[in-house]
């Protein structure tokens, strides 16, 4: 609903602190290096106190905001990605985020080691089958992704600052509730009107286009007829059937996995806690007491403002507990009797209070009743350094010289061709062509690639699916002989004749109504045939909620002054509207509460985005920043002829 007041209220500053972590590929599989990585070298385009913004960290955020803009429109190039100013855009917000983490440093916050484990332990892309962490799938995550722990370290520690420091900014932003209830009822703002079309179709064609006339349309608007580019993508495809007949673990490696795994497949015990943590230790000894005293532990937590969601940790294996608290707390509670509540404990967090609610204990298990599940998880664990191997071996021989047809053929692998298809995968011309489903996540590698550049393997599924690929023939965007499309640009001429002569219609229908004249009237003083005005009517909650689809006339009715008209341009190109605001009924919300609450949260929030904003800004005052502007357009220029800035 605010968007409909003030569109793009929401902060820049949100989109750059979210946009900025190199964290996001790893979570979402967006953002895997592309051949863009090299441009610009070290070059340093900005400095921030210490610290230094170099060339290959802004083409890394280009990739990112790239890739993202191309799941919305997939043809997207780089020189129209950076039209305008959108680099100097992501320079500056990158800019931003590192002055305030250099504020946030110099406010004593940081990101302890602990802190950063945690996190990394609960991302679902270093996780095993089991749904555990695991080291082995972190490391080749990493390597997959090309980037070093230390650096995802490093972007997870800006990531934590930054929401240490931001989020409390805004949390607390509250309007007051008479401003709310005016916006709240201008959302029930009623409005009446009418809505008129004159269609093309009423036009009088008059004389046909010469030649001459259609030649110069076609010069005038070749943009309107060109084909885009067209690639016939070669790939060779590769998986794990490429590398399982030496993937079958043997038994001593079975064994051998068991036996290094001892605490996996030893008896285990877990255990549910109940657990408050008090800012101090008075306050954590004070709540022991009250248990100790006779209450329970929900009532004394109740009393000290924990509701029950609050104090439940759910089951924790020992080692869980110590990522959640400290290893000196966990080893309390597993020492603890069940039932029986801890003395207060110190971690970074604060000073811990915990009750054993249960202990569940699992058997061992022996060598047997694990050797399928081992085996599983073994032979998956050699496919994929297989695969990795395989991918590596065939980057290794193209980086020496091998051509797409020589790496295929060393590795025994198919070579595929598709029709000459657009970045979209479009067949111009062959309406019936399906481009083949593993080709899909092809276009994008195969249209990245200049005529002359090196083939590359490209991951379609991580540990599943990945291909050679290469461009074949590349066909140039361009408009086809005039001769071809002859008929067709003559169509469009008599169409666009057409369409200004229905719009010079509208507009002198829409100035009779300006100056008095009743709808309906003007209408029939068209000359023409047109559409007669009908009544719409509309309130503005209707079209200010998300998602719904709102004809055009009703929207224009509520930019369009009381008493006055005005003319849009219908879909299609099939005529125009001509659109007439009769009435407005002020809307009234004082009787609706939850209308304005949400209104007020709403507002809320996006007050709270502007303090954001405007404590960035401040933020970036105290930095010394030094904005390189030479480096800047060097990169610039390398972005939009670089091989991959089609």
């Amino acid at each position: 609903m605010i968007s409909f007041f003030r569109r793009g209220l929401s902060s820049w500053v949100v989109i750059a602190f979210l946009g900025l972590i190199a964290l996001a590929f790893i979570v979402t599989g967006v953002g895997t290096p592309s051949g863009l990585g090299n441009l610009g070298g070290g070059d340093v385009v900005a400095e921030i106190g210490g610290e230094k913004i170099t060339a290959t960290e802004v083409v890394d955020q280009v990739n990112r905001q790239l890739e993202r803009a191309r799941q919305q429109q997939p043809d997207l190039t780089m020189q129209a990605f950076l039209q305008g100013d959108m680099l100097k855009n992501l320079i500056e917000q990158m800019i931003t985020a590192k002055a305030i983490i250099s504020f946030s440093e110099d406010q004593g916050l940081t990101a302890s080691r602990k802190m950063i484990d945690t996190e990394i332990a609960s991302l679902p892309a270093f996780h095993n089958l089991a749904g555990q962490f695991d080291q082995t799938t972190f490391q080749q995550a990493l390597a997959q992704q090309n980037i070093t722990e230390d650096q995802l370290r490093e972007d997870l520690a800006a990531s934590l600052i930054e929401k240490q420091l931001m989020l409390p900014i805004g949390a607390g932003a509250r309007i007051p509730r008479s401003v709310a209830v005016q916006y709240a009822s201008l959302l029930l703002e009623q409005r009446s009107g009418s809505v008129g079309a004159v269609s093309i179709q009423g036009i009088p064609q008059g004389p046909a286009p010469t030649d001459a006339d259609i030649n110069a349309f076609y010069t005038q608007n070749q943009g309107r007829y060109t084909i885009p580019e067209r690639r016939v993508i070669r790939y060779a495809l590769f998986g794990p059937e490429q590398v399982a007949a030496a993937a079958k673990p043997t038994d001593a490696e079975i064994a051998a996995f068991y036996n290094s795994n001892a605490a996996t497949y030893g008896a285990k015990e877990s255990r549910r806690f109940s657990q408050v943590v008090l800012p101090d230790e008075a306050a954590a000894r004070a709540f022991q007491q009250k248990v100790a005293g006779g209450k329970s532990f929900a009532q004394a937590a109740q009393e000290a403002g924990f509701s029950a969601s609050d104090t439940s940790i759910g089951e924790q294996s020992k080692e869980s507990l110590t990522r959640l608290s400290s290893a000196a707390i966990a080893n309390a509670a597993f020492a603890a009797a069940e039932g029986a509540t801890t003395a207060p404990a110190r971690s970074e967090l604060g000073w811990h209070v915990l009750r054993v609610d249960g202990i569940a204990r699992t058997a061992a298990r022996s060598l047997d009743s694990a050797k399928a599940e081992i085996a599983t998880q073994l032979e998956k664990q050699k496919v994929d350094e297989a695969l990795t191997a395989l991918a590596t071996r065939i980057e290794d021989a193209i980086a020496d010289g091998a051509t797409f047809a020589e790496a295929a053929a060393a590795e025994k692998l198919q070579i595929q061709e598709t029709q000459p298809v657009t970045a979209t995968g479009q067949a111009i011309g062959q309406a019936g062509y399906q481009l083949p489903e593993q080709a899909q996540a092809l276009l994008k590698p195969a249209f990245d690639l200049a005529a002359d550049d090196d083939p590359v393997v490209h991951v379609i599924q991580p540990n599943q699916s990945y291909a050679i690929v290469a461009p074949g023939t590349i066909t140039a965007a361009a408009a086809p002989p005039l001769a071809q499309i002859k008929d067709r640009v003559r169509t469009d001429l008599v169409a666009k004749r057409a369409s200004d002569r229905a719009k010079q219609i509208a507009d002198q229908i829409a100035a009779k109504i300006n100056g008095g004249m009743a709808p309906a009237e003007a209408f029939r003083t068209a000359g023409v045939p047109v559409e007669a005005p009908r009544p719409i009517s509309a309130r503005r909650i209707e079209i200010a909620r998300q998602g719904q689809q709102v004809p055009p006339p009703i929207a224009m009715m509520f930019s369009i002054p009381k008493g006055k008209a005005r003319v849009m341009a219908a879909p299609n190109g099939i005529g125009w509207f001509v659109v007439h605001l009769n009435e407005v009924i002020p809307g009234d919300a004082t009787k609706q509460p939850e209308l304005i609450e949400a209104t007020r949260q709403q507002f809320s929030q996006a007050v709270g985005n502007e303090y954001g904003a405007q404590f960035a800004n401040a933020a970036r005052k105290t930095a010394k920043i030094e904005k390189h502007d030479a480096a800047i357009q060097r990169l610039k220029t390398q972005l939009l002829g670089g091989g991959n800035a089609r």
